[in-house]
């Protein structure tokens, strides 16, 4: 239990900095020219922040929880 929760705080610690630098660059780069192109481009980002929470936050606690079992029993 301890890796997971080890797992789950380098997941939101990696989540904030990762998010705050693509989103950013995405941001930077956007190059819509209508109101719906700037939607759907951000729609687009709301989608990859999404997938990335639900990896870094769900994902690195089950690793470290699968890491501490096979490790420390």
């Amino acid at each position: 239990m301890v890796g997971a929760l080890l797992g789950f705080v380098f997941g939101w610690i990696q989540y904030q900095m990762i998010v705050a630098v693509v989103v950013g660059g995405l941001r930077r780069t956007n190059r819509s020219k209508t109101p719906a192109e700037d939607s759907d481009y951000k729609r687009r980002i709301r989608i990859l922040q999404a997938i990335m929470l639900v990896l870094l936050l769900f994902g690195l606690p089950v690793l470290g929880y699968w890491v501490g079992r096979t490790l420390f029993g």
